[in-house]
């Protein structure tokens, strides 16, 4: 058996620079971390070698890459020609929450088939083929970023160049400074579950426009100053950059905001969260705001009826959790 996984990202800022109709034209940003909370996949032999088993929110047995209903699983084992195999998924947050819980399942399983067959493959190639997968095969209409940050893991700044190249730069802070970040970030459940692809569809037409691409630009304007003052362990800068961040971001669609999101984001600032915003694409899932300690105690109490995550910082990216060698 081989066990592998992925951990799902918090994006701060810069988010839709890094869909391909900006990007490709302006260049673009983001800056997250991954965090404590991740996608196992499981592989072993299957005693039928002409079957597959698949086994996540429901199960399948098949005899053919056709017949696989779930897309991800159909794409990545008939690219690596893999049969004979009962592979399993299971992750601590469900899907369509904001975490990037597709990209964090494609990069699990990609490491998980490329283990299998006993190849080494680096982290960068994990992001790239994750992105080809679900951008260019599967024609989801989304970005850059939440692949690259289920491979690499960790607090970066990921730059999107016009000709498709990832920069992929730390975030280099002094220990408190990280526990600072970690310890003033509140991360709470809104519930419900978001469609990614048709918010960030609309997203992508609207930056074809001057007037949003404006917007975008500012974002990540915003993104570089954010990375900028977090080197220089300026922390409590996080608070406003997300708060700017926000404004900006509810402009670039329309499913990205609701009466619901915007009504606990006013609680929170009320009651000394000094910015926050939504997680993923819009429209459900989960918020974080930055809040000093002496303040966060009144914005437990404003969000009363939500619940509370844990928010910890992950520094390991995409990694083998186990290898039983007879498999490989």
């Amino acid at each position: 058996m081989i066990i592998t996984r992925a951990p799902f990202r918090v994006s701060f800022c810069g988010g839709g620079s890094d869909l391909p109709t900006f990007y490709e034209k302006y260049g673009g940003c983001v800056l997250s971390t991954t965090i404590r909370k991740y996608m196992y996949l499981t592989i072993h032999n299957y005693f039928h070698r002409n079957q597959i088993v698949l086994k996540y929110s429901k199960t399948e047995i098949v005899k053919d890459y056709d017949s696989i209903e779930h897309k991800y699983f159909k794409q990545c084992l008939k690219d690596l020609g893999i049969m004979g195999v009962e592979i399993s998924s299971m992750a601590d947050i469900p899907s369509g929450t904001g975490l990037g819980s597709s990209s964090s399942f494609t990069v699990a399983l990609l490491h998980l088939l490329h283990t299998y067959r006993g190849e080494f493959v680096s982290k960068y190639k994990l992001a790239k083929d994750a992105c080809k997968i679900e951008i260019d095969k599967l024609g989801e209409p989304i970005g850059k970023q939440d692949q690259f940050a289920a491979a690499f893991g960790g607090l970066k700044f990921y730059e999107f160049q016009p000709s498709g190249f990832v920069n992929v730069e730390p975030i280099i802070m002094a220990p408190q400074s990280y526990k600072k970040l970690e310890d003033n970030i509140l991360m709470f459940y809104l519930g419900g579950v978001h469609s990614a692809s048709a918010i960030l569809k609309e997203q992508s037409q609207n930056v074809k426009t001057v007037d949003k691409a404006k917007i975008q630009q500012k974002i990540c304007d915003l993104t570089k100053t954010l990375k900028e003052e977090l080197q220089k362990n300026n922390v409590d800068a996080m608070g406003e950059l997300l708060h700017k961040n926000w404004i900006l971001k509810k402009s670039l669609a329309s499913g990205i905001s609701n009466p619901l999101i915007d009504e606990t984001y006013e609680k929170a600032m009320n009651a000394g969260a000094l910015g926050g915003k939504l997680l993923g694409a819009g429209g459900a899932g989960f918020m974080i705001f930055y809040v000093k300690s002496e303040n966060q105690d009144a914005v437990r109490t404003a969000l009363g009826n939500l619940r509370e995550m844990d928010f910890e910082m992950d520094n390991s990216g995409a990694s083998i959790v186990h290898v039983d060698k007879e498999n490989i």
